[in-house]
């Protein structure tokens, strides 16, 4: 079953997948994606457990009602979310920026998290391709999000059809491009990105599971190296950025071992 809800303001617009369940996996988006990232997992997962993406603030089909805004206040709106939607007690998986602000949600209301599952996470580490962030956050053009598409990516993976017109589709949208330029300006510093207080990590009662590509060329895979803690970190060889589109499969098992 395919739920799509975007009526209440209070509540961020999702995609639901699969049966009502006590502990639903939700799953976060990174910097400039939208809920439809995780369609594919999603529809994959339906049979078995509930799942739901969010729209982050100024992303996707909450960029008419929900201002920009950094991590921090990303994950504040995901909470009330869950609240409006009676979920006491879920599943996280986040990528990107989307890890960030799982992890901070989880640092803030361990109690609510059941397990932590972080794609390529932003903020374990001041390094990131600021420049690459930047120009991805205002192309308008089919031929120059092919581009930086391609950056996104491991080298031996091919981008899904019409993956760039979509983006430069959504970035066309009138307020888009700002939007999302207003957003980087919050979770970049200079060159740089914020920092998480990862050495608390191995104060979190859940299962933690870090999944990275080798060829990640926005996010360097060393930021999950020395993690403290039982922290499963799973490296992915010849695999970049985009690690839930270019091993669905491998995700989705540790999605899977991670909620059991």
């Amino acid at each position: 079953m395919n739920i799509d809800s975007i009526q209440d303001v209070t509540c961020l617009p999702f995609t639901a997948f699969g049966p009502e369940s006590a502990e639903p996996i939700i799953f976060i988006h990174g910097f400039g994606g939208d809920a439809s990232t995780w369609r594919n997992i999603q529809v994959q997962l339906e049979n078995k457990r509930r799942t739901i993406a969010f729209d982050l603030p100024a992303h996707g089909r909450a960029l008419a009602d929900f201002e920009p805004c950094n991590a921090v206040g990303s994950a504040k709106a995901v909470v009330k979310s869950l609240d409006a939607l009676k979920l006491d007690r879920v599943h996280l998986v986040g990528h990107s920026m989307g890890g960030a602000i799982a992890t901070l949600i989880a640092m803030r209301s361990p109690e609510r998290i059941a397990s932590l599952t972080l794609l390529a996470p932003g903020g374990f580490g001041p390094e990131i391709n600021a420049k690459l962030l930047r120009r991805y956050a205002v192309g308008q053009t089919e031929a120059e999000q092919q581009v930086l598409l391609e950056q996104f990516v491991g080298l031996d993976f091919e981008l899904p059809k019409k993956l760039a017109d979509y983006v430069a589709m959504q970035r066309s949208t009138p307020g888009a491009a700002e939007a999302l330029k207003a957003v980087s300006g919050l979770i970049l510093e200079g060159e740089s990105q914020g920092v998480l207080p990862t050495g608390k990590l191995d104060e979190l009662p859940m299962p933690i599971k870090v999944v990275w590509g080798t060829q990640d060329k926005i996010l360097p895979t060393r930021q999950c190296h020395k993690l403290p803690g039982p922290i499963a970190c799973h490296v992915f060889d010849r695999v970049g950025h985009m690690v839930h589109m270019e091993i669905p499969q491998e995700v989705i098992r540790l999605i899977l071992e991670n909620t059991r």
